[in-house]
């Protein structure tokens, strides 16, 4: 638990009160590769913290999984859409690595808003963050050839050749396998 406060002193300092009250509502979840957080169809209602793993969200189409992200240490987890809407979710999201988790219910958040709205403005920081990220990989898709996004992606996560199969590395950037078979030899 130490990771997440850690990592949250990072986006807003806490009050003593509001880290004991995260504390005791935020619980360990140990899990395996393969496992999933959330299928698409279910009403997302945890937030996580991803202390040691790494996972990815992609959807279903046409029979076909697109990677849309890759979630590593020390990032806040959800499917936001459906986390804040308490719609059913479009995305599935994947364990690629057994890993480590703090998870913490919308319920027990929404209790921690009203009675700490410190708390309120560190979630909400963490969702102009995510919010940053999605935009970032909007116009990364837009506005950037294959390799370009290839570059970037190696810069942002260089441990990603090592922890992901090149399949969901090709979903991710737009792209065959062989094309990206192609632009890894340049590099």
């Amino acid at each position: 638990m130490k990771l997440l406060f850690d990592h949250i002193e990072q986006y807003y300092p806490l009050s003593a009160a509001a880290r004991e009250a995260l504390a005791e509502n935020f619980e360990e979840l140990v899990l395996a590769k393969g496992k999933f957080l959330i299928t698409e169809g279910r009403v997302c209602k945890q937030l996580y913290f991803l202390q040691q793993g790494a996972l990815r969200g992609y959807i279903t189409v046409d029979g076909k999984e697109v990677t849309n992200w890759f979630g590593f240490e020390e990032h806040f987890i959800t499917s936001f859409h459906s986390f804040i809407t308490q719609q059913p979710s479009v995305e599935n999201i994947q364990l690629l690595e057994g890993c480590i988790l703090w998870r913490i219910s919308k319920e027990q958040l929404t209790r921690l808003f009203d009675a700490h709205h410190e708390i309120e403005r560190l979630v909400r920081i963490i969702y102009e963050r995510y919010y940053i990220r999605l935009e970032e990989r909007y116009v990364n898709a837009q506005l950037r050839t294959a390799t370009e996004r290839y570059a970037h992606l190696i810069e942002e996560t260089p441990h990603i050749l090592e922890r992901v199969p090149l399949g969901q590395i090709s979903s991710y950037l737009g792209i065959s396998a062989e094309t990206l078979s192609r632009i890894r030899s340049r590099f």
